[in-house]
């Protein structure tokens, strides 16, 4: 997911892939989210109609359905199964016919086949009413008993789906590259060039301006990092998109995010695993720059003359951790190098120390993350590690508004110290994190010691009440307090946030939340009864199912914490032939026999 996260914050246009027999899979549903947050247009290729249960009306269906786009047919296929052999152009009124053989290197164009005749007729017509439809000129013609030209049609197509108002649908069988040609040129005629997309825009550093960045070559250098990659050969590879301006080899460039100048050493276009080394790159290039040492994922690149920070990344916060530990003296100095290499090309994976047992935590989105990574870790950087049992993620909120006062004073001679603030706090919705409102009017306290009480409120949630575990979803609004003078100090103010905030959190009825996975499994009709039985052993809740081809599709619920090595035991619940997908859903308060146990654990 971090992968696609940071790959479509970076992109103009995008392609989505379905499978013409599977249909929308919960992970295409939230690959289609992820482009909706960037607003990447983007068009469909229904892949696989040579395989048996293929259906083409039925994945169109199931597109409008569960990712509420309206679908505009632009390639028609002629047969399904064993019997595809092409598609029909709508708008271009041709059909493609592949010959035998595995590469769909030879075709020939040729008339619509006799007994599809009918049917395009009515397809074709019902895309050209929906192209119309996003264009008042077009629709006036077209209403008019006029017929819009073949460019004409597709200048309208181009805009409506930059303009998210429909989404082009092509279809084929991509192992066989049979539809693949249409899809290409389909490419380049309606997803958008970076000329097309409005300007990147940012704000200049430590001020509220914001300034745009046009997609042109004569503009001041900017672009976003979206990702590191250790490379054997070229050491750090740092992946950057262009959005305007100019960036050449052996040039210093710098990072606005973290305030260090870099040094470009080389450029190279990425071909797959091949490298193209170039002397410059341009606004709406892709570029992989060697010799960056301080950059990191999400980092904006700009002239510093010229100063701008870019919309960043977002990636979710880990919910589940492990602790690892080095089986040599040896492997201890070097998993420490390892590790911080792993984590620069995965925002998603954290490193932190248990303070008070002192041991090493990994943190990251599944099991099966940290399982690749440990041996990755084992592989490439040749460190043997022990590793602990999977831990989840705990959260804690509250459940209550309530508010609390903190006051620290200090006198032991000389100046002394002194904070003093009052404090609101009521909960969130889930998932909305946290908020800080100021309300101190008439100089109750003095603004340069209004940022310190919020980071000592901040340090204190990293730590909740209950068992320790990072706080969540609360609204804190500082209200009111006093000041010394002489004594009061950032630091005074800093702790005295940090006691307002645990005083009131636990006047605030706090509460353990868990993390709830959303779990898709596929399974043989047999199996479900064994499989829904389990889901509901695991404090699982079915959300709906639905037949797909020969096997049945549960749709539900379960905490993680009942999911370790989850993958595992349904496959030998279903004799290997079942399979499952998991993503984190969001946040609940644990049950309070559950709760009790886990707090007693942690309190030890």
């Amino acid at each position: 997911t971090a992968e696609v996260e940071r790959s479509l914050r970076v992109l103009d246009g995008g392609v989505t892939v379905l499978d013409a027999e599977e249909g929308v899979q919960s992970q295409s549903e939230t690959v289609w989210r992820q482009a909706d947050k960037y607003k990447v247009p983007r068009i469909c290729f229904v892949n696989k109609m040579d395989k048996l249960g293929a259906d083409f009306k039925a994945t169109l269906a199931d597109v409008e359905d569960k990712l509420g786009v309206k679908t505009a047919i632009v390639t028609y296929p002629i047969g399904a199964e064993n019997t595809f052999k092409g598609v029909v152009m709508l708008l271009e009124e041709q059909a493609i016919i592949w010959a035998g053989d595995e590469t769909g290197a030879k075709y020939e164009i040729v008339d619509i086949p006799a007994d599809l005749v009918d049917v395009i007729a009515k397809e074709r017509a019902r895309l050209i009413e929906q192209i119309c439809e996003t264009d008042d000129l077009l629709l006036e013609k077209y209403l008019n008993g006029e017929v819009p030209s073949l460019i004409e049609l597709k200048q309208a197509l181009r805009k409506a789906t930059i303009a998210y108002k429909l989404v082009p649908i092509y279809c084929g069988t991509s192992l066989r590259n049979k539809g693949v040609q249409p899809l290409l040129d389909g490419i380049v005629d309606y997803l958008p060039s970076p000329l097309d997309v409005p300007p990147a825009e940012g704000m200049v550093p430590n001020s509220d301006e914001k300034v745009a960045r046009p997609p042109d070559v004569t503009a001041p250098f900017a672009g976003l990092a979206f990702k590191i990659q250790a490379d054997p050969h070229i050491g750090k590879l740092t992946y950057l998109r262009v959005y305007s301006g100019k960036i050449e080899s052996g040039s210093y460039i710098y990072n606005a995010t973290r305030d260090v100048t870099e040094r470009v050493g080389r450029l190279v276009l990425m071909h797959a695993n091949n490298r193209e080394e170039v002397p410059f790159a341009e606004a709406g290039e892709i570029i992989g720059v060697v010799g960056m040492k301080d950059t990191r994922t999400g980092d904006t690149l700009c002239v510093k003359e010229h100063p701008v920070i870019l919309e960043g990344i977002s990636f979710a916060e880990p919910v589940i951790s492990l602790a690892i530990e080095p089986k040599t003296k040896a492997d201890q100095e070097k998993m420490g190098t390892a590790l911080a290499r792993l984590a620069e090309e995965d925002p998603t994976f954290k490193i932190k120390t248990n303070q008070e047992t002192g041991q090493t935590l990994i943190a990251g989105m599944g099991e099966l993350q940290l399982d690749v990574l440990v041996d990755r870790m084992k592989r490439e950087f040749k460190v043997e590690a022990n590793v602990g049992d999977p831990q989840v993620a705990y959260r804690e909120t509250i459940s209550i508004p309530s508010q609390a006062e903190g006051k620290y004073i200090r006198q032991s001679g000389g100046r002394g110290q002194y904070g003093h603030c009052l404090i609101r706090i009521k909960p969130l919705g889930r998932g909305e994190g946290y908020q800080f409102v100021n309300k101190i009017v008439g100089g109750a306290i003095p603004k340069e010691f209004i940022t310190p009480i919020e980071k000592g409120i901040k340090e204190a949630m990293e730590n909740g009440v209950v068992a320790g575990y990072p706080l969540v979803d609360i609204e804190v609004e500082l209200y009111d307090g006093s000041f010394h003078e002489v004594d009061s100090s950032e630091i005074a103010f800093k702790i005295a946030g940090s006691m307002a905030l645990q005083s009131a959190v636990r006047a605030g009825n706090p509460i353990l939340l868990e993390p709830i996975m959303k779990l898709e499994i596929t399974t043989p009709e047999e199996f479900m009864g064994d499989v829904i039985g389990d889901v509901s052993s695991k404090r699982g809740q079915v959300l709906d199912t639905e037949q797909r081809g020969n096997a049945r599709i549960i749709l539900c619920q379960v905490p993680l914490a009942e999911l370790s090595r989850y993958v595992t035991i349904l496959r030998s619940m279903t004799q290997g032939r079942a399979n499952s997908y998991m993503e984190m859903s969001h946040y609940e308060p644990v049950p309070g026999n559950i709760a009790e146990k886990i707090i007693n654990k942690e309190n030890k």
